[in-house]
């Protein structure tokens, strides 16, 4: 199993005084991502957010290109494009071209998100994000499969064009799908896509993540795609104590509370798609310390979190992807936070 550097630049306007200034956040978060090289991290994964509502950066492709030019072996992925505020075949030009800037080093992860806000700015229609997500991810598929291709459907319809440049790598970059819930994860596993997942919404779902990972795989194979692979993300923080345990915990209640107001919260409003995200506010809203688990957060002392992580590789989880400065950490602390899992936790893995 590799590991992974991750990013949402979580800033919310709900960290009051802790916000950070973007453009500096952002410069930080550059420096994170080629140490994450420097350290011998496998990937480096930046979001996509939009008008400071959670995180700042609007572009995961831009902002890896530059990653790219500065660095040589790391992967290059995005977590995650916000698929149905964009047209698929930008995203298919736009990664093609990342793919051959780098050498064949990007990666794509797409998803529908869950603030509504967001498609409100661009007039998508969030309740129709299902709908369009599934038709988004059969285009990009179908436009790098394809030299030449043609669409007519329900919200994407055009001739027959190429997508250049074409990929370096065959036959397509890996396409992953964030997974949240049932729905998504079957229309990945039948469509041939990988998978990320946020442990504690898979332990919702199908009660642990090893079944998420079981229950994809199985559906995978029985539509005919062998060797699809999954990934999870972490928040993660290797302690010295218990106070710093419960200080790390502290500060995962603060990015959660951060992150609430980009959720679905009104059971009566939420599209049916998205309504298992009022769940999870209720669960957030009266979480403590105690409640997080190693469903939630890697932190304590390193034997804890190789365990977590060793769990991980056993559920059948191809990569771990590290979130290290989340709830408003300082640039130095998530770069000691860093080198902490390159001394204590990397060793033990690939």
């Amino acid at each position: 199993m590799k590991l992974g550097y991750f990013t949402l630049t979580d800033n919310p306007p709900a960290y009051g005084s802790d916000r950070k200034d973007p453009s500096r956040l952002l410069e930080e978060v550059m420096a994170q991502c080629l140490h994450a090289e420097d350290i011998g991290l496998n990937s480096v994964w930046v979001p996509e957010h939009h008008f400071g509502l959670f995180g700042v950066l609007p572009s995961a492709p831009v902002f890896l290109a530059n990653v790219a030019a500065k660095t040589k072996r790391v992967k290059l992925g995005p977590a995650t494009v916000l698929l149905p505020v964009q047209h698929p075949l930008k995203v298919a030009e736009e990664f093609a071209l990342l793919d051959l800037l780098s050498e064949g080093r990007a990666q794509l992860s797409v998803g529908r998100g869950y603030d509504a806000r967001e498609y409100i700015a661009f007039g998508v229609d969030f309740a129709e994000s299902q709908e369009i997500f599934f038709e988004g991810l059969e285009v990009i598929k179908k436009a790098w499969s394809l030299e030449t291709s043609s669409h007519e459907g329900l919200h994407y319809s055009y001739p027959e064009i190429t997508v250049l440049p074409r990929p370096v790598q065959q036959p397509y970059p890996p396409i992953y799908v964030a997974c949240f819930s049932e729905p998504t994860l079957r229309h990945a596993a039948r469509s041939g896509f990988d998978v990320i997942f946020a442990p504690f919404a898979a332990a919702m779902m199908f009660g642990s993540l090893q079944n998420a990972v079981t229950e994809f795989k199985n559906e995978s194979e029985a539509a005919g795609h062998v060797g699809r692979k999954a990934m999870c993300s972490y928040f993660v923080n290797v302690t010295s104590n218990e106070r710093e345990t419960v200080e790390t915990k502290e500060r995962l209640l603060h990015y959660f509370h951060g992150i609430l107001p980009a959720f679905p919260a009104d059971r009566a409003t939420a599209p049916p798609h998205i309504r298992y995200f009022v769940d999870i506010v209720e669960r957030m809203q009266a979480m403590t310390t105690s409640d997080l688990g190693d469903r939630s957060v890697i932190t304590g002392s390193p034997e804890d979190c190789i365990k977590v992580l060793k769990d991980c590789e056993s559920a059948g989880i191809e990569e771990v992807i590290l979130y290290f400065g989340f709830g408003g950490w300082d640039h130095s602390e998530t770069m000691d936070s860093m080198e902490r899992v390159a001394k204590e936790l990397s060793p033990h893995f690939d």
